[in-house]
């Protein structure tokens, strides 16, 4: 199977649709800018922010925009990097978990519109599976697949091998399928919202 081929716009209508009936609000832009331009008009000032790793967020210009400081957030993310005691980093990092905005991508997304999201060290699964009351995820069409079986297997045939390349060119160590979460739905007595802006142009991997 081919993994980074573009959806059709049949089929990035029908994970759509199949997204909202699992509660899962969507956008469709052409392009990362768009999508970045998006997310500026979804996030309100002061609102705090958290985001993990995320090749799809630095491409689309969000990290650098974060880094900026020009935009009123609460980056949640910038006070956990500058903490240089190891103690008080981790209870930074434990205490982000109730950001009130988490933002980053999947690893694969069913046209039946489930996901699924992997992590080594598992610290961003909090938010995603329940404590931030608003998340964000920035996909590329490219990651749309058939069934939710094909959505791991393009996690651990496809993506699993370029991140853990990527972590060794950037860290001098790779990574791991320590956890993943496969997302179904959200329960609507949650109270939260979940967007996923899917973009028609290749993003992450």
């Amino acid at each position: 199977m081919q993994y980074d081929t573009l959806a059709t716009e049949d089929v990035v209508a029908k994970t759509a649709a199949a997204l909202k009936a699992r509660g899962v609000e969507t956008i469709v832009v052409e392009t990362g800018a768009e999508a970045l331009a998006k997310i500026k008009t979804l996030l309100p000032p002061g609102a705090s922010v958290m985001n993990g790793s995320s090749v799809t967020l630095e491409q689309i210009g969000y990290i650098d925009h974060l880094k900026s400081g020009s935009h009123g957030w609460n980056n949640l993310k910038a006070a956990i990097v500058a903490e240089k005691d190891p103690a008080k980093q981790r209870l930074l990092r434990q205490q982000s978990v109730l950001s009130d905005y988490y933002l980053g991508s999947v690893h694969g997304l069913a046209e039946t519109g489930e996901f699924v999201v992997a992590s080594n060290t598992g610290s961003q699964l909090p938010h995603v599976v329940f404590t931030s009351s608003h998340l964000i995820f920035v996909v590329g069409t490219q990651k749309i697949v058939p069934t939710l079986a094909d959505a791991i297997e393009r996690l651990e045939t496809h993506v699993f091998p370029l991140e853990d390349q990527h972590m060794k060119n950037l860290y001098g160590m790779g990574t791991a399928l320590s956890k993943i979460v496969i997302f179904k739905r959200e329960n609507p007595a949650s109270g939260r919202t979940i967007t996923m802006i899917l973009v028609n142009e290749r993003l992450g991997f």
